[in-house]
């Protein structure tokens, strides 16, 4: 990459994150388990990942705000609408597959 100045950066990998959200709140069809299965992170770990930016930095932000802000909307109301049971086949590949994303 160019030679960006920081301030220039942080924007950019913010609208990148947006950008990653607002896909994921789309993609209600892919199941957390799927993206945890073949990228080693799901929706819960950006959600933990905003919370821990956000301790980091001393701001109040729960559990359930950071999720609420990933998943557009309650965790258990995305559950209800969208989370399907996972499959023996999803359920073996992610218990070896751990790679501590959470």
């Amino acid at each position: 990459m160019t030679e960006i100045d920081p301030a220039t950066q942080t924007e950019l990998e913010a609208a990148v994150f947006r950008r990653l959200v607002s896909h994921l709140r789309h993609r209600t069809d892919v199941q957390n388990i799927d993206l945890m299965n073949l990228a080693g992170f799901c929706r819960n770990c950006l959600s933990n990942w905003l919370k821990d930016a956000a301790d980091e930095r001393g701001l109040d932000l729960s559990k359930d705000q950071s999720r609420e802000h990933v998943y557009g909307m309650p965790y258990e109301e995305w559950k209800r609408q969208h989370q399907t049971e996972a499959t023996p086949e999803q359920q073996t590949r992610f218990s070896g597959a751990q790679t501590g994303g959470h």
